[in-house]
Formats: C-alpha cells, sequence, structure tokens
C-alpha cells in the first residue's frame, strides 16, 4: 500500500514538473512576442509623431494629401480626369478615411476629381467657399456631396481646425470677390510642431494684400505658390511676409499657360527659395518631425529628382520589417532601428512588396 502511494507520489511530482516547464516555455515566447510586439508599438509610435504633405502630381492642376498622426486631408483633386491618379495614390499611403476634403475654389482643375473621392472615401467635413458655380463638374460634387451625406462647412478667416497633432488656420478669403473665382480660394496655414506650411489655392495678389492685411500669421516653411506659378499671384511682399524655405509648384509639363511665370521664379530665386515643381519632379513629399523638414527625392546636391523615376529597370533597394510587415528605403530613420533578426533586404520593384501583402513605411514613404 505504501509502495502504491510512493508511486502515486511521485507521478503526480512528474506531472507538476512537466507543467512547470510547459509554463516557463510559454513565459518565454510570451516575453519574445511582447517584445516584438513593442517594438511594433514603438515603430507605430514613431511613425505617429510624424507629419507629411504629399504634392500629387495631377499634371496642369492641384491635389495635396495632408497626413498627421493617422489622420487625414485632401486639398483639391485635379481635374476629372485625374481622378483614379487621386483616388490610387491615397490608397497606397493607408488612407481609409478623409478627417477633411478642402476644394479651394470651383475651378475644375482643383475641384474635377474630388466627386469621385468623395464617393470613393469617407469623408468627415467638405470645406468649400462661399462662392457657388454652374458648371457640371461643381454639380457633380455637390451631388456626390449630397450621396454621401457629408457635412459642408464654409470657413471664415481665423477660424482653426485640428488635424490629428496639427492644426489649421484659415487665412483666406477675406471677403467677397465677385466672380474672380481665383480669389475666392480657400487658403490654410498648417502648423505641426515648430514647421508650418502655406496653401491658398488659385489666390491671386489681390486676395494677397488681403491676407497681409488681414492680422494673422502667415510666415511658413514651405509655400505651395498660387496658381501654379501664375504672375498674376505671388506679389513680392506676400513672399517675404511667408519667407518659406521651400516653394512647390503645381504645373503640368510645357502647359498651355506657361507656368510656372518667369517672373514669379525671378521672385523666388532673388529671396533664395527653394522651388520645388511637380512638372520636373512628379509627386513631391515634404516630411515633418515638429522640428526638421526633409523632402523626399532630394539628393544631397539639392536638386530635385522624381521618387517615381528613381527605380531602375533593376528596381530600387528597400528594408524590410518582417515583425511589422513594412518596408522602407534604406535611409529611413525607422529602418536604422529594426533589430537584425527582423531586418531583410530586398532588391527590386516596389509593386512586388505590396503584392505581397507587404505595406510602405509612411515615415520615408518607399
Amino acid at each position: 500500500m505504501a509502495g502504491n502511494t510512493i508511486k502515486r507520489i511521485l507521478a503526480l511530482a512528474a506531472v507538476l514538473c512537466m507543467i512547470c516547464l510547459t509554463g516557463c516555455a510559454g513565459s518565454v515566447t510570451g516575453s519574445d512576442s511582447s517584445s516584438a510586439a513593442a517594438q511594433g508599438e514603438s515603430e507605430k509610435q514613431r511613425e505617429d509623431s510624424m507629419a507629411a504633405l504629399h504634392f500629387i502630381d495631377v499634371g496642369q492642376g492641384d491635389s495635396t494629401l495632408i497626413e498627421a498622426n493617422g489622420h487625414y486631408m485632401l486639398i483639391d483633386a485635379g481635374e476629372r480626369d485625374q481622378t483614379e491618379t487621386v483616388i490610387s495614390y491615397l490608397k497606397a499611403q493607408g488612407v481609409r478615411n478623409l478627417d477633411y476634403v478642402i476644394g479651394t475654389h470651383p475651378h475644375s482643375d482643383h475641384i474635377g476629381g474630388l466627386e469621385g473621392v468623395i464617393r470613393e472615401f469617407k469623408v468627415a467635413d467638405v470645406l468649400l467657399p462661399e462662392k457657388e458655380h454652374t458648371t457640371r463638374t461643381y454639380e457633380r460634387l455637390l451631388d456626390a456631396i449630397a450621396d454621401r451625406n457629408c457635412k459642408i462647412t464654409i470657413p471664415k478667416a481665423g477660424e482653426s481646425y485640428s488635424l490629428g497633432a496639427a492644426s489649421f488656420q484659415i487665412i483666406s478669403p477675406n471677403r467677397d470677390y465677385d466672380d474672380n473665382l481665383n480669389n475666392w480660394s480657400i487658403g490654410i496655414r498648417l502648423v505641426f510642431g515648430e514647421t508650418s506650411f502655406v496653401l491658398c489655392g488659385d489666390a491671386e495678389k489681390e486676395a494677397e494684400e488681403d491676407m497681409l492685411s488681414g492680422g494673422l500669421a502667415l510666415k511658413a516653411d514651405v509655400l505651395k505658390v498660387s496658381h501654379h506659378g501664375s504672375s498674376t499671384s505671388s506679389s513680392p511682399e506676400f513672399i517675404q511676409a511667408v519667407s518659406p524655405r521651400y516653394a512647390v509648384i503645381s504645373c503640368g509639363k510645357n502647359n498651355d499657360y506657361g507656368h510656372p511665370h518667369k517672373e514669379t521664379l525671378d521672385l523666388l530665386e532673388k529671396q533664395g527659395i527653394r522651388v520645388l515643381r511637380t512638372d520636373q519632379l512628379g509627386t513631391i513629399v515634404i516630411e515633418s518631425d515638429g522640428t526638421d523638414l526633409r523632402v523626399m527625392g532630394q539628393n544631397d546636391t539639392g536638386q530635385g529628382t522624381s521618387k517615381q523615376t528613381e527605380e531602375t529597370e533593376s528596381g530600387s533597394e528597400y528594408i524590410i520589417n518582417t515583425n511589422t510587415g513594412k518596408f522602407h528605403l534604406p535611409d529611413c530613420r525607422l529602418a536604422e532601428s529594426i533589430k537584425a533578426e527582423n531586418r531583410r533586404q530586398f532588391n527590386g520593384n516596389r509593386q512586388e512588396l505590396i503584392d505581397q501583402g507587404l505595406k510602405p513605411c509612411k515615415s520615408c514613404n518607399p
């Protein structure tokens, strides 16, 4: 009897030992899992501390995507034939919802693609100027807004809005401009940390004068040059008030209007402002960490290069984080922090990575 009791005790001890060993093994695995999760979370936090402005190449037109901490705003969407260009670009950036859509003014080269964007994405708020138009393009936009039950806001100069950790203030229009649709353009000054950006649609010199006398802050690191670089905009006084480091001009290659005009380019050059043009560089991305700016595709000489044309036939180099499922440019600050066991180099086409289910880093936008 005693022998049977001892056998039962030994058997129980063996079972308990196995449970303890299994528990310990599970604990180690859990630790590794927690570490991996922590790294992924850490990378996400770093990405979330960034903001970026994407000046999308839509030919002779305007379209700007602004992202901050996972929140998105789209300003204009080019002509109607650029609808798919804009939608595809937004999807590639991981956009599902838009906090704001701004149609700066009713000209088709700004609002033509907005109808499709509003029908494709969930939009919280549509900002339009208090100036209607009778074109079919404008009517289609209003129909899409109504069909999707979107909220319409007519912003006033001086009003402020939040976009994640960023904020923007309306700086135009300041009054009734009758039938000059360009001067009705909604203008904003966006602030993220210590960095700032001014974008004013096609506002011409008359509207710029009103902004100068309006008493609102205009100083910015980046200016999206109004009216595609036309000489009807960008007065010396306005450019001096904004005093940007970078001037972005959105225009089509060999366009019929001669944009950007020589007078505008000469003025910007005279003031030592670096000019970035979509007709030369394609889509331009300017990233901010709240303190410093990074212009994507700029090489050490300061001469811009289009990210779309950087890939050769043999492809480009990317760094994959196998833990997060994201890929990065080799010089991305997030790529530098990837652990060796999670780091994989890839040489090939960007689309191949997307087809594999990998997602582009929102920081370096590979």
